[in-house]
């Protein structure tokens, strides 16, 4: 149920400590050098705060811990199995479903199964992962995000909307025979954790259903989403996230879930679905690349924590003080005049690197020159998402260039406290102040998919 907006103390209380480690900046200077100014390429002990993402940085809790001694190692048929499916069940509401290690496997197995090539797949703006997948099952990916979402300081309520208008264009071009799936992301990310409304989802199920074309959710970060439309959509205030999100994905066929995200683990990930047939094929597929069926490449004692996790993230006063924790850091940045993507998204704060550095053409990767200052400023580990996430054309080799540069502000679950986001906030602050210190950076290391995770740069020297 929505909270009233006062101060809001975490709903848990803290019983382990981990130690952080702070250093100088001489240090983090030859580090991020060492590190080809890529905040992937640091090594987490030179870390002071790490919100480089918020996959499998969660903190479990004690009930998630005692579960994980509950494990069963069994090969074959192993109860924490049966204990995700029942809670997959409850919780999301699909009938089937096949664990996998990772969000990214799932991802694999769902593009080789349900794309051919030439198909097209829209999503409501493009992840890094999902459209390496589809591209290599031969799949096209098409942007059918409201034109909203692409303008970091509009501030529509439910930017990540599917245009509707954009769907109709495509089937008119490749037919329904040419459009494997719509898949379409909660809280998407590349737009700055923007939700889509409930409503917007309904038109899009009924166009869905209408032509014959089946949704499949990335929902990875769907409890996010069904507390914004709690918050923000008439007609929900009343209803509990746990209600909200079922409701979301009764509009699916099924979904491809990271687990290391909404299910507050470490590690694991699973496809959820009610079609029988491509639940039997992706079974039969998941033996190949991942384990058996029951297992998926997990450990029983992940597949009991992931089952648990399930269960604890739809509580309403959790989803509440994740998310508020988020619009406290945004908010001091928005306080201090720092440009942001608003309204501030489920996961993360995106600072506008394009607004934040206009001296820095989009070539010179002002995002990744962003990130790399804040490290050497504080020992905050952020990431880039721009032009060196987008990657290249495969058709013409150039740069895709988006309308967002943003450097991403990830924060974890249940980790830091507010004063680890006054320390955030006070270094983007300082940066601001100093912004025409900082220079732009030339690509000297490339591979060819995924660039961002391994890209080396140097600085440029005037």
């Amino acid at each position: 149920m929505p909270l009233p907006k006062r101060t809001m103390a975490e709903p848990y209380k803290i019983k382990v400590v981990e130690p952080l480690r702070m250093t100088t900046r001489d240090y983090r200077e030859e580090k991020i050098r060492e590190a080809g100014y890529n905040t992937f390429l640091l090594r987490s002990e030179d870390v002071y705060i790490d919100l480089l993402t918020d996959s499998g940085t969660s903190a479990m809790s004690d009930n998630q811990w005692a579960g994980m001694m509950l494990g069963d190692e069994a090969y074959a048929g192993s109860r924490n199995f049966y204990n995700l499916e029942r809670a997959v069940r409850e919780i999301y509401g699909f009938r089937y479903v096949v664990p996998t290690h990772q969000g990214r496997a799932a991802e694999h197995i769902t593009s080789q199964l349900r794309i051919r090539p030439g198909q097209y797949v829209p999503m409501n703006m493009y992840f890094t992962t999902t459209r390496e997948h589809v591209e290599r099952a031969g799949g096209i990916f098409y942007d059918c995000i409201i034109d909203e979402a692409h303008d970091p300081a509009n501030p529509h309520p439910f930017k990540g909307n599917v245009d509707l208008a954009k769907l109709d264009r495509l089937l008119a071009q490749v037919g329904r025979e040419g459009i494997a799936y719509l898949s379409i992301a909660p809280c998407v990310n590349m737009a700055g954790g923007q939700p889509f409304s409930m409503a917007n989802l309904r038109e899009v199920a009924g166009w869905a259903t209408r032509h014959r074309i089946p949704i499949i959710f990335d929902a990875t970060r769907a409890v996010e989403n069904a507390y914004f439309i709690q918050q923000r959509e008439p007609g929900y205030k009343d209803k509990p996230v746990r209600e909200i999100l079922r409701e979301m994905m009764s509009y699916g066929e099924g979904c491809t879930m990271s687990s290391k995200k909404d299910n507050l683990v470490n590690i694991g990930g699973f496809i959820a679905t009610d079609n029988e047939e491509f639940f039997t094929r992706a079974k039969e597929m998941v033996v190949v690349f991942e384990g058996l069926h029951t297992y998926g490449g997990l450990a029983g004692r992940d597949m009991e924590a992931i089952a648990r996790g399930i269960y604890e993230m739809v509580d309403d006063a959790y989803i509440a003080s994740r998310v508020r924790q988020v619009e406290y850091l945004g908010d001091r940045l928005l306080e201090a005049g720092i440009p942001i993507v608003v309204p501030i998204g489920g996961h993360a704060v995106f600072v506008d690197a394009r607004r934040f550095l206009p001296h820095i053409p989009q070539e010179e990767f002002p995002a990744q020159a962003l990130a790399a200052a804040l490290y050497v400023d504080s020992g905050v580990r952020a990431m880039e998402r721009g032009i060196v996430s987008a990657g290249r054309d495969p058709k013409t080799g150039d740069h895709r260039r988006p309308k967002l540069e943003l450097v991403r502000l990830t924060i974890p679950r249940r980790v830091y406290t507010n004063l680890h986001m006054d320390v955030v906030a006070e270094s983007c602050i300082a940066l601001y102040e100093e912004r025409d210190k900082i220079r732009g950076l030339r690509m000297v290391y490339e591979p060819k998919e995924l660039r961002f995770f391994q890209a080396r740069f140097e600085p440029i020297v005037p």
